[in-house]
C-alpha cells in the first residue's frame, strides 16, 4: 500500500442548472447493485420532511411473497417494496408466466413512476427482463424521458441496455474482483439474501 497525504484543497464544482429528478443506474457483474440502491432508498426516505414525498422499491425478480432482510427492514421503515417476479430463471418453472409477470409489473412501476407522487422509484433488477426481451426497451426509455422533471429513478441489473446507460446521469458499473461464493462459501443470510 503506497501512503498519501490527506488533499487539503477542494475545488467545488459549481452547478449550471437546475435541480430535477436523476436517473441512476447501478449495472456490472460485481456485488451490491441492490444494495446501493436500497442505501438510496433510505437516504431518500429519511428526507421526506424535505421534498415530502414517498420513495417506491420494485422488484422485477422476487415473488410477491419475498421475505428478505431488505423486506422485514422496509417494511418497519414504511417503504413499499413489491415483488413483481416468481424468481430467476432457473427457478422457474414457466418463464412464459415469468414474462407476463414482468410486463404487468412493469405496468404498475410506469404508473408510479408517471405518477409523480413518488420521489424516488427504484426498479430493482429490471435489465433482466429488458435483456431476456420480456420488456419492450423502447416503453421503459420512453416513460423514464416522461416522467415528471422531480422524480428520481435508480435501475439495477447486470448488463444494462447501453440505450438506458446513455441518457442515464449517473452510472456505476460494480467490478467483481473477489467472491466468497467462487471459493466454495455459500450464501450468507443477512448478507446475500
Amino acid at each position: 500500500m503506497q501512503i498519501e497525504s490527506p488533499p487539503t484543497d477542494h475545488k467545488r464544482q459549481e452547478p449550471t442548472e437546475e435541480r430535477r429528478g436523476l436517473l441512476i443506474i447501478n449495472t456490472g457483474d460485481g456485488k451490491g447493485k441492490s444494495t446501493a440502491a436500497f442505501g438510496l432508498a433510505l437516504r431518500a426516505h429519511g428526507r421526506r420532511h424535505v421534498h415530502g414525498r414517498d420513495v417506491k422499491i420494485y422488484q422485477f425478480m422476487k415473488v410477491p411473497s419475498a421475505r428478505f432482510g431488505e423486506h422485514r427492514m422496509f417494511e418497519q421503515l414504511g417503504i413499499p417494496i413489491e415483488g413483481l417476479g416468481d424468481g430467476f430463471s432457473w427457478k422457474s418453472q414457466d418463464l412464459e408466466r415469468s414474462a407476463e409477470l414482468a410486463r404487468q409489473g412493469w405496468e404498475r412501476a410506469r404508473e408510479t413512476i408517471l405518477g409523480g407522487q413518488h420521489f424516488l422509484v427504484v426498479l430493482d433488477e429490471i435489465t433482466y427482463p429488458l435483456i431476456y426481451g420480456w420488456l419492450p426497451l423502447d416503453n421503459v426509455v420512453r416513460t423514464l424521458k416522461e416522467r415528471p422533471r422531480d422524480v428520481h429513478v435508480c435501475l439495477t441489473g447486470r448488463r444494462c441496455p447501453p440505450e438506458l446507460i446513455e441518457m442515464a446521469d449517473t452510472v456505476t458499473e460494480m467490478t467483481l474482483v473477489k467472491h466468497a461464493y467462487k471459493a466454495g462459501i455459500p450464501a450468507q443470510r443477512g448478507i446475500e439474501d
